[in-house]
């Protein structure tokens, strides 16, 4: 199991790091497809200055590694899980600052690609606003942002529907969960000057059987499965989480976007 959330009650402890002790790498909505298809819109390259915005377990940072970009720069907060992320930088090139996505410390038009996953949802409005703003500031003129995040549809989902599931959804994941549609999503980026150039969904099944095996691997998959059986506390929230997840099918997707910060 990961060592993120050591000492935390796993009754109350957010559901991210609770499937993280499980040993789950791929914490993200629209799991590794999706990310894979952010990473492929960014265009990742050997001369971009690479930025990532709560990093997390890594997953994500390897698999741009791959693409052996200029430099890479993680800001995480979490200081267990950034020195997860450390263990797979190059030395002198890349590194691993443990700070927020609201106030990043990088200098203004630093980096030519900036992303971050399954962060932006947790978020209140005027947050989101924030972290974005941070993004725009950080990326040079003609840079990307990605994002991958948790999404709400139909586009038209009136407010009582939205209110419902990010209520039901802050109290499974202990988190205060706040999704948007996707021209709400559209909206928060155009707003800070950015202008979208890729979008994709994907069916928000994160804990679904088929999703796990394709994410994690059939070993991994069945690792998961044995250490939540072993562990009762962790067995009743999973399970919690996915009847959230399934009572909301209909109204929950995973959405990736990627937008060009204005020249």
């Amino acid at each position: 199991m990961s060592d993120v959330g050591v000492g935390l009650d796993l009754r109350k402890m957010p559901g991210h790091w609770l499937l993280a002790r499980m040993g789950k790498r791929v914490l993200r909505p629209g799991g590794i497809e999706l990310t894979r298809a952010m990473l492929e819109a960014l265009e990742v390259s050997t001369s971009d200055q690479v930025v990532e915005l709560a990093p997390g377990l890594g997953v994500t940072t390897r698999s741009t590694l791959t693409r052996a970009p200029a430099t890479y720069i993680g800001v995480e907060r979490d200081r267990v899980a950034a020195a997860q992320v450390r263990r797979w930088l190059r030395p002198a090139v890349d590194r691993c600052v443990v700070g927020s996505a609201l106030e990043t410390g990088l200098d203004a038009e630093s980096a030519s690609v900036v992303y971050g996953e399954a962060m932006l949802t947790m978020q209140s409005p005027r947050q989101k606003e924030r972290i974005v703003r941070e993004a725009a500031r950080i990326l040079a003129p003609g840079g990307r942002y990605g994002i991958h995040e948790l999404g709400l549809t139909p586009d038209d989902l009136d407010g009582t529907a939205k209110a419902e599931v990010g209520r039901d959804l802050s109290a499974a994941i202990r988190v205060g969960a706040r999704p948007l549609t996707a021209p709400e999503w559209r909206t928060l980026l155009e707003a800070e000057g950015l202008e979208v150039v890729a979008e994709r969904t994907a069916p928000m099944h994160l804990l679904e059987p088929g999703r796990l095996v394709r994410d994690e691997g059939p070993l991994g998959a069945a690792r998961i499965a044995f250490n939540v059986m072993r562990t009762p506390a962790a067995r009743a929230r999973v399970l919690e989480m996915r009847r959230t997840f399934r009572r909301h099918q209909a109204h929950l997707n995973a959405i990736m976007l990627v937008a060009r910060k204005r020249r």
